[in-house]
């Protein structure tokens, strides 16, 4: 065996001893989520899979379904400083970002400090994202995607890993200010909230309403968090999945896009939604106790990789078409 050989035997030996510890924890972790957040499994295992693939995650749904719980409860559990910002209409970037102020010292000499925003958090929920103006919002997408901010000429890094999870309210859309498709595409996933089911509601009504409320038990550190993460890019995706993550992606474009697909959109995904998928469906995997991903993999994670960053022609919405019909379609040709 040569010496390439025989590094690459120890690479892949190493890569699999962590990977059945990460399996362990993060299968403690889902158990401690599930303790406080009830009858959201699939809602729980995607905001999972946005944290793990180091990315950022939309939720939708209407109010009352746990999703600031479920950000404060992920915060404690992945042991993450986590804080929450409402967004409303008169919020200013530098509410987000930080200021500078001017302070004066001992000698009266005055000079300028900056105060970190709490931006400044390992993993923050944007509350209701869609209710700020486009330059608050522009501010924190921003920071979003090169992970620092600039005031005054200054660059002030992050924290490492650093992670948004935005919540946006379907139903009221009066006074909001809906995301443009360039920002949307900055979510690496799209987590639709559904209403709990009635065995979820009846323990929500039974648990939440005692004297004691449950707390969830930490479970990792930052630093193991980042291991994963690493971890996570270095699982190896077969051949077969690759090839499926683009069919799928490049079907549903309006150009060069599937027959009966493409002629009823007026935008589809880019590039930034193949990378989204490849990340995904490797934390997907290892979330599911499995090494590598599947085909499976691809076809789970199609509509929230995919929903918000395809748009429907006019045409299609007044002949009553849904984007998750169409990628619905779009999926079943890689099952088949």
């Amino acid at each position: 065996m040569t010496v390439a050989a025989e590094a690459a035997t120890s690479l892949d030996d190493a890569v699999v001893a962590q990977a059945e510890a990460a399996l362990e924890t993060i299968g403690r972790a889902r158990e401690a989520v599930h303790t406080i957040i009830f009858g959201q499994e699939s809602v729980v295992d995607l905001s999972l899979v946005t944290v793990l693939s180091g990315g950022h995650g939309l939720l939708v749904g209407v109010p009352g379904l746990a999703k600031t719980k479920l950000v404060e409860t992920l915060g404690t559990v992945l042991g993450l400083d986590a804080r929450r910002v409402q967004f409303t209409p008169d919020l200013m970037p530098s509410d987000i970002l930080g200021s500078e102020v001017l302070d004066e010292g001992p000698d009266r000499r005055r000079s300028f400090r900056f105060v970190k925003g709490p931006i400044f958090a390992q993993l923050l929920m944007a509350d209701e994202i869609n209710r700020a103006s486009p330059r608050t919002q522009s501010a924190l997408l921003q920071a979003m995607q090169e992970h620092h901010v600039s005031i005054a000429g200054e660059r002030h890094d992050l924290p490492r890993p650093f992670h948004v999870l935005a919540t946006q309210n379907p139903i009221e859309q009066e006074g909001t200010y809906p995301l443009p498709e360039a920002q949307l595409d900055r979510f690496l996933l799209q987590i639709d909230v559904p209403y709990p089911d009635r065995v979820a509601e009846r323990r929500i009504l039974i648990e939440t309403t005692g004297l004691e409320e449950a707390r969830a038990p930490a479970v990792m550190s930052t630093d193991m968090l980042l291991a994963t993460q690493r971890l996570v890019r270095r699982l190896p995706v077969g051949e077969s999945v690759v090839e499926a993550i683009l069919d799928l992606v490049r079907s549903a474009r309006p150009e060069g896009g599937a027959e009966g697909v493409s002629d009823k959109l007026i935008w589809g995904p880019g590039p930034r939604a193949s990378q989204a998928l490849m990340l995904a469906v490797r934390a997907r995997a290892l979330i599911q106790g499995r090494l590598a991903p599947s085909i499976d993999d691809v076809i789970a994670l199609a509509e929230p990789v995919l929903k918000h960053r395809m748009a429907l022609s006019f045409a299609a919405r007044a002949d009553g078409e849904k984007l998750a019909g169409l990628i619905g379609r779009l999926s079943a040709r890689l099952a088949g």
